[in-house]
Formats: structure tokens, sequence, C-alpha cells
């Protein structure tokens, strides 16, 4: 007899346009492979996602940089298709804050968490989740808000240059434009002229103080916060390549017994009441040894899977357990566990892997996913390329404003770069704004 409950389906929700975002597949085979009915409101139509044989059936999403009234019509059309209570997982955070407004209207069609609507709001806000740090004594880089072009500069000077500058709310940030969820600021003119794109940008500019990251510095914890609050599947992984390196998404990840990690996260879900999926991002600084939380994101993260242990138990799949009232199931952590993304580290995944490893993209009971990748991939890159060179044909000549060329400089990395990474001479901070060719510099 199955652990689930199969007759719940799980609707797996993704307003961002990435389409190589693995975690949507991550979820799809973790339920699927369990006899549940998945079906994805997302963007697939050039993604490897959409060859699943787990996948039951594709729904049109909403349309990019849609309102979290408008997310809530499809879910709700979405629903009426189903035509019985499915289990909701956002997969980005401008779901997953749609989501948590739309709780009240949403509950007789969807099984959610039982949480306040807005906390997912607040914790993926990076102004709010600086406020509630200081609040609950947990370590966060210095951060200060401006309200001015001349403030951003004094404040840059103010934190040591570099700084870390990041948009409050970067799922609101639109997409195209130039701008950068986040983005390491080297000069006090550059944060004044940031602070002025702020309306476009459609929330407050921060500056961060910047921790260098280093080895055995970039951590994240994924977990599940159960109905009485308890932290349940997922825990501590290590990045140990970044994509590109030294920053940017995880490439590959390790589980890594932590005990201050796990004991600083099961801490912030308590002080916070938070209750479903959740990944935490942190970087330990050089110089203190401390564990500063960087990015709080109410979701699964992309690499979830990694955190799969001995009973099979994953945070997607602790989510549909818990919410259809069924026991989880007692499995062991497997230490050493390693998770490989094959488009951004190839080698990684053909060496041996003693401790177990998960692929994003390729496993032997759904071949078409891998297959499709590399098509679709090389199509993207040479789409990159394509554009980065006529970038560069059509380089600011010396009378362009000093913002205009920041902005380009900005927005034109390698064609080989994909959804939020980091320009390898900018060792920022990353966070998971989950757009093809976005700069995440969130983790410290």
């Amino acid at each position: 007899m199955s652990l689930f409950d199969t007759r719940v389906p799980a609707v797996v929700l993704r307003i961002d346009r990435n389409p190589f975002h693995h975690g949507t597949l991550g979820a799809v085979r973790s339920l699927g492979r369990a006899g549940v009915d998945v079906h994805v409101v997302a963007d697939c139509a050039d993604s490897p996602v959409g060859a699943s044989r787990y996948l039951s059936r594709l729904h049109t999403p909403p349309p990019p940089g849609a309102s979290p009234a408008d997310i809530a019509v499809v879910l709700r059309r979405v629903a009426a298709r189903i035509a019985r209570p499915a289990v909701l997982i956002p997969m980005d955070d401008a779901c997953a804050v749609a989501v948590g407004r739309a709780r009240a209207e949403l509950a007789p069609a969807y099984l959610l968490p039982d949480q306040p609507g807005a906390l997912p709001e607040r914790v993926a806000d990076k102004a709010e989740l600086a406020g509630m740090c200081a609040s609950l004594g947990v370590p966060h880089p210095e951060t200060l808000v401006p309200d001015g072009p001349a403030e951003a500069a004094r404040a840059a000077w103010r934190l040591g240059l570099p700084v870390v500058a990041k948009w409050s709310r970067p799922w609101l940030v639109p997409p195209g434009g130039g701008l950068r969820s986040t983005v390491l600021v080297r000069s006090a003119r550059e944060a004044g002229e940031l602070y002025r794109r702020a309306e476009e940008a459609g929330s407050r500019l921060l500056l961060q103080a910047f921790l260098p990251p280093g080895p055995d510095r970039d951590w994240f914890f994924h977990g599940y916060a159960d109905r009485s609050g308890a932290v349940r599947a997922g825990g501590p992984g290590r990045k140990t390549r970044a994509r590109p390196r030294g920053a940017g998404l995880t490439a590959v990840g390790r589980w890594t017994p932590n005990p201050q990690v796990r004991a600083l996260a099961e801490r912030v879900i308590a002080e916070l009441g938070y209750r479903g999926v959740f990944d935490l991002d942190f970087r330990r600084c050089g110089t203190t040894g401390r564990y500063h939380l960087l990015d709080f994101n109410p979701r699964p993260g992309a690499q979830f899977r990694l955190f799969t242990d001995t009973a099979g138990l994953d945070v997607v799949r602790a989510l549909h357990l818990d919410l259809t009232h069924r026991p989880l199931p007692h499995g062991a952590p497997r230490p050493g566990r390693a998770f490989v993304v094959e488009n951004y580290a190839p080698l990684s995944a053909l060496r041996p892997a003693p401790e177990g490893r998960e692929l994003a993209w390729h496993s032997p009971d759904d071949r078409a996913p891998g297959r499709a990748l590399w098509t679709l991939w090389g199509r993207h890159v040479s789409t990159r390329l394509r554009e980065r060179l006529r970038r560069g044909n059509a380089r600011p000549d010396a009378g362009t404003p000093a913002h205009a060329r920041v902005v380009r400089q900005a927005s034109a990395p390698p064609a080989d770069r994909t959804h939020h990474s980091d320009r390898p001479s900018h060792p920022d901070h990353s966070d998971h704004s989950d757009r093809p060719g976005e700069d995440r510099a969130g983790r410290h």
C-alpha cells in the first residue's frame, strides 16, 4: 500500500520563464514516482521538463509580470479543470507570495500549509528579512536602506566598498531591462546611479556589507516545517561548486552535517512560526566564523532532491504527506550524497560518487528530459552567444552616460551563463531569482 494519498494530485506552479529550472523537474519526478498525478502550471515549451514521463498535464501559466491577483485567477481555472483538491507547490518567490496573499480564496481548492498569508512575502522581502534577523538576533550582513541617491553613495562608503546592492523584492524586477536582482557595486557613484532606477525595479534598494566567498563558506538548509512546526526532511548542504565559480547557483552540492546551520535554521523557523517548504542560504564569515542568513526562500530550492533520505523522503514529498494527513516515514540522513547539475558541471556528473549522487536532468527511469536537455541547451547557448556578440558590436562611445555603461556591462553575461549567475570577477552573494542569464548576488 502506498504511503501517499494518490487521490490527491499536486500542482507545481512557476511563473518564471526559465526553461532550465531543474527544481521543477525534481518536483514532478518526486511525486510522480510516488503515484501522484502531477500538473505543472509553467511555460515548458522549450524545457526538458515537458518530456518527463511523470508529468500528468501542462497548464498555461500566467503571463510574465502577472500580478498576484492574475496568478490566483489562473490557479482557480486550473482547479476547476482538475475538479478535486490538490496540493499546491509554488516554485518561485513570485508564486509563493501570490499564493500567500490569496490563501483564503485558494484554500477550498488547494491544500496549503496553515500559516499567516503575509509571512512568505515578509521572508522573501530582503529588507524585511534584515529587520527580522535583527529582531531575532540572527547574524545577517549589515544592511542599509537609503532614501536617495546621495544617501546611497554615503551608505556605500560607510559599509566599505565593494558592497552588495539588492532590490528588496527581486521578483518585481522586470526581465530584459538590464536590471539585476543583486549586483556587486564597486563605487559610491554606482550606488547612487543604481538608486535612481528604484521605480523601474519596483522596490527599495538595499546596500549590504559584502562577505567574500571562499572554501567551506557557502551553505544552504532545505526543510519542511510540518503542521506542528517541527522541521522534517531536508538538511544542511554545502555548495562545492557554483556556476560561475565563486558565486551563483549550486552546480554541485553535498549533504554535509553541520549542527550550527541546523540549529540556526530550526530556531528561525520556530520563532517565525513558519509552516511549509523552505530554502535558507547562509554564508560563513571568514573572520568571525559566524553563519549569516542571506536569503529565506519560502519554497523548494532547485536542488531539494539532494536531501532524499533512506526512506525516500524529500521536502516535496513531506509537504504532500503532511497536508493529506499521512504519516511521514522516518529515514536516516545520507551525508556525503551529491547533487550535480549536468549542464553546469558535466565532469562532476561523470566522476565516481561512492556516497550516492542525484543528477538534475538524467535519470534511468525518466530518460527523455536528459536527452532533451542537450538539444535545448545547445540552442540556448548559441542564442546567448549571438546576443553577446551583438552587444559587443554595439559598445557605448565616450559620450554615453556612466550609468548606462554600468547597466550595459551588468546585463551582458557570457553565453553559457544561465539563471541568476554572477560574473566571475564579481564574487557576489547569490539569490534565487531563477531567471536565465540573471546575476545572483545574495549569498555571502
